[in-house]
């Protein structure tokens, strides 16, 4: 994989986790449709969407998948639960991104990075420790550290990663995979490198 980094003077790096640090997608994708079974799902999810999807918080996820094929769910939240806890199982088969492990490896070394992640604690913080990347990010930004419907693609929480780095907003570089990250990362005013995340 090649990452093509933008030349500028950056102070701080932020990055997504799932499907960008983490080859975590798959797992969730598997686990997604386990739970919607629960809920009546009857063939596959769009894997399309899913991955269109990538970023945005469960309990959203789990309406808007609902919603694309159909099901009725009494309760978004409940299914966001069982998934996060069907993909909790599953850690076993997720690994770390190496390039862009590496280059967060190299600018640790001297600039500070943090985490933005469209999951949960309960959820990105095993997938770290599974990708033995728990040493490596002090600062992991998830829904639950912003405003209620203010995920991705809204900026907020790539404008807390910042300021909780120190470093103004303009000055942050961002890896994604997804466009929903993107969008959320240009509108806090950051340049973002886009990761592949179908390998």
């Amino acid at each position: 994989m090649q990452l093509d980094i933008p030349s500028g003077d950056f102070a701080g790096y932020i990055f997504d986790l799932d499907g960008t640090l983490v080859d975590t997608m798959p797992v969730h994708y598997r686990a997604w449709q386990t739970a919607l079974r629960h809920e009546g799902l009857a063939g596959n999810l769009d894997e399309d969407y899913f991955y269109a999807l990538g970023g945005v918080p469960s309990i959203q996820v789990a309406e808007l998948m609902a919603a694309k094929h159909g099901l009725k769910i009494a309760s978004p939240v409940g299914v966001a639960e069982r998934k996060e806890e069907i993909y909790r199982e599953q850690l076993d088969g997720v690994s770390p991104i190496d390039p862009v492990v590496a280059f967060a490896r190299r600018v640790a070394l001297t600039h500070p990075v943090a985490i933005a992640t469209g999951g949960t604690p309960d959820v990105a913080l095993p997938s770290l420790e599974a990708a033995g990347l728990s040493d490596l990010f002090q600062i992991v930004v998830t829904p639950l550290d912003v405003a209620p419907g203010r995920g991705k693609p809204h900026p907020d929480m790539f404008l807390e990663a910042a300021r909780r780095m120190g470093v103004p907003p303009e000055k942050c570089l961002v890896f994604e995979d997804a466009e929903p990250g993107m969008r959320a990362a240009l509108a806090a005013g950051m340049q973002v490198v886009r990761v592949p995340s179908r390998r």
